[in-house]
C-alpha cells in the first residue's frame, strides 16, 4: 500500500494478496498498525499529497488525482477534514514556512506532519459540527 497508495486497496484485495481471509487480514492489520487498513491509506495519499503540495508545482487538480482520489471534490473535503486547512491554504502555508524548515530532515519533517486518522473522518467531522455531543460509539484498539 505505501509503494503504491495512489491504487485502490479493498480489503478483499490486500486479503487475497496476503493468503489470508478479509476478515482476519483486517483484524490484523489493525492489531499491528492501529488503525483499519483504510485509514491507513488515507493517512498515507494525504502525506503523499502534502509533500506535493509543499515541493511541487503541479495543480491541486493533478495532485488529487495523482494520489489515488477520484475526485477533486472529495480529496478537497477530505484533506481539509484530517489537517484542518484546503490544500490551497495547505501549500501556501508551507511554502511560507519553508525556509525555516530547509534544516529539518525529510523523514521528521513528514513524521511531524503525519496526519492524525485515529478516528473515522466522518466521526471527526461529527464531532467538530456538534462539539458537545459524545460519540455514538467507542473505537476500541
Amino acid at each position: 500500500m505505501d509503494a503504491a497508495s495512489h491504487e485502490a486497496w479493498p480489503v478483499q484485495r490486500l486479503a487475497e494478496v496476503s493468503g489470508v481471509s478479509e476478515a482476519h487480514f483486517a483484524r490484523s492489520f489493525k492489531r499491528a498498525f492501529g488503525v483499519p487498513p483504510h485509514r491507513y491509506l488515507l493517512t498515507r495519499r494525504i502525506e503523499q499529497a502534502i509533500a506535493l503540495l509543499r515541493d511541487t508545482e503541479l495543480s491541486i487538480t493533478d495532485i488529487a488525482f495523482a494520489t489515488g482520489w477520484e475526485s477533486l471534490g472529495t480529496f478537497g473535503r477530505i484533506f481539509r477534514d484530517i489537517i484542518g486547512r484546503s490544500p490551497g491554504e495547505m501549500r501556501a502555508e508551507a511554502r511560507a514556512s519553508q525556509s525555516q524548515l530547509e534544516s529539518v530532515p525529510a523523514c521528521v519533517l513528514k513524521a511531524a506532519q503525519r496526519p492524525d486518522l485515529t478516528i473515522a473522518v466522518l466521526e471527526k467531522r461529527r464531532r467538530v459540527a456538534n462539539d458537545t455531543v459524545e460519540p455514538s460509539t467507542k473505537e476500541v484498539s
